[in-house]
């Protein structure tokens, strides 16, 4: 692998590590202001809101300009980001403007392993990828955990001026080692080369845009690789963002831990999604990723024994199979998905392509978990609700690949 690759896979470790502990400070904040339950969800929602809304424009972007620029750029806003919420701002615009930098940075982190690595590297480029991505979600994880504990130190909240609406929060001390980490990886994306690819212009007029971003929807889909995949990831993308949040729920109603607890838990899954992935990365080849629909199904159906569960240890131990399961599965689809968006489209389109269908699920998801919450739906209803359509979803996509198997040809694997 390429040294310019490894410094990206820093980049992402940190500005990874930093978003996942942005969530559990941000829902901290929003526990010490006594919102509502559903305000938890929302969080979530206004983080993946600009993946989906600026999705015909990131992908132009990331191939309009050097693609570490763009990630500069992208992690500045995380930093702009970081010093509202410690001016007092709003958790949920704060976390959003988060958001905004992350789905500018998506093409671009993706595109750049695409432009630096032949197809034939892509699955195991993919499983450090991945690894790495997975190991900074358990670290932000358990640190956002840290970060809202009685470990840190309470500090007044900076700024007194800037806070007329907001009470000083207990959480500056958190909130201040997040800003320096985005910092940190604002300042490592200055240093990412420039891999020298180059893409022919496009009209940047918005209606072409959407109306091009459109198109290469449709090519995608129709691919019969491409659109299998797509189904996969985007199932299991919103599937899983639900599931995070959770597991955080059922920490605390079933174990009775609290938040900080409920994430050192909630990490362990990553733990598991890690060794899924590494074994993907090494055992599986990218004419192989079809073949692992059955696994998703099984993966589904483990869900709902978290109801059976009244242990801790016993909790993370069905967490880290589920966890390996999922990143046995979901590496080796991810990197078929990328290499026809590639092949198909361009590195940075193709990937905006990606993002707007996994996250559009992620909404959809999140939105009808939020209205569960508003009108009082029992936890364990939702987690079978979930399981149910984890295993059905993949059963039908399972079936559909089965039936046109010989009906839609699939594409060469070559570059």
């Amino acid at each position: 692998m390429p040294r310019a690759f490894y410094l990206v896979l820093g980049v992402q470790f940190l500005s990874t590590l930093a978003d996942n502990a942005f969530l559990i400070v941000a829902i901290a904040r929003v526990l010490e202001l006594s919102g509502p339950g559903w305000l938890i969800p929302l969080l979530k929602i206004s983080f993946t809101l600009f993946y989906v809304v600026l999705a015909p424009f990131v992908g132009p972007l990331a191939d309009a300009f050097p693609k570490g620029r763009v990630m500069l750029l992208a992690n500045a806003l995380k930093v702009v980001a970081m010093v509202w919420l410690l001016c007092g701002g709003n958790p949920v615009l704060a976390i959003g403007l988060a958001g905004l930098g992350s789905a500018i940075y998506a093409p671009a982190k993706y595109g750049l392993i695409t432009e630096l690595l032949p197809a034939r590297d892509l699955v195991r480029a993919n499983g450090f990828f991945e690894s790495v991505t997975v190991c900074a979600v358990i670290f932000g994880t358990v640190l956002g955990g840290l970060l809202v504990s009685p470990l840190m130190p309470r500090l007044a909240m900076p700024f007194p001026s800037l806070t007329l609406l907001v009470q000083p929060t207990a959480l500056v001390a958190g909130m201040l080692v997040l800003l320096v980490m985005n910092a940190v990886a604002m300042l490592l994306s200055a240093a990412v080369v420039d891999s020298g690819a180059r893409y022919d212009p496009h009209s940047i007029h918005p209606a072409q845009l959407i109306k091009r971003f459109v198109a290469e929807n449709r090519v995608l889909w129709r691919d019969a690789l491409g659109g299998l995949s797509m189904s996969v990831t985007t199932l299991l993308w919103g599937v899983g963002a639900t599931l995070q949040l959770m597991v955080l729920r059922w920490a605390h109603e079933a174990l009775g831990l609290p938040l900080a607890q409920a994430a050192y838990l909630q990490g362990i899954t990553a733990l598991g999604v890690v060794a899924g992935a590494i074994l993907a990365s090494r055992w599986v080849e990218l004419t192989q990723a079809e073949r692992l629909l059955p696994v998703g199904i099984v993966m589904g159906m483990l869900v709902p024994l978290l109801l059976c569960v009244h242990s801790a240890w016993t909790a993370a131990l069905l967490l880290v199979l589920v966890g390996a399961l999922a990143g046995f599965f979901v590496v080796p689809m991810n990197a078929l998905l990328q290499h026809r968006g590639c092949t198909l489209l361009t590195a940075g389109r193709s990937i905006a392509v990606q993002g707007f269908n996994e996250n559009a699920g992620m909404l959809l998801m999140l939105g009808v978990y939020a209205v569960a919450i508003a009108v009082e739906v029992p936890l364990h209803a939702l987690v079978w609700g979930f399981a149910v359509m984890v295993t059905g979803g993949m059963v039908l996509i399972w079936w559909g690949r089965n039936r046109s198997l010989h009906r839609l040809p699939s594409r060469p694997m070559t570059r």
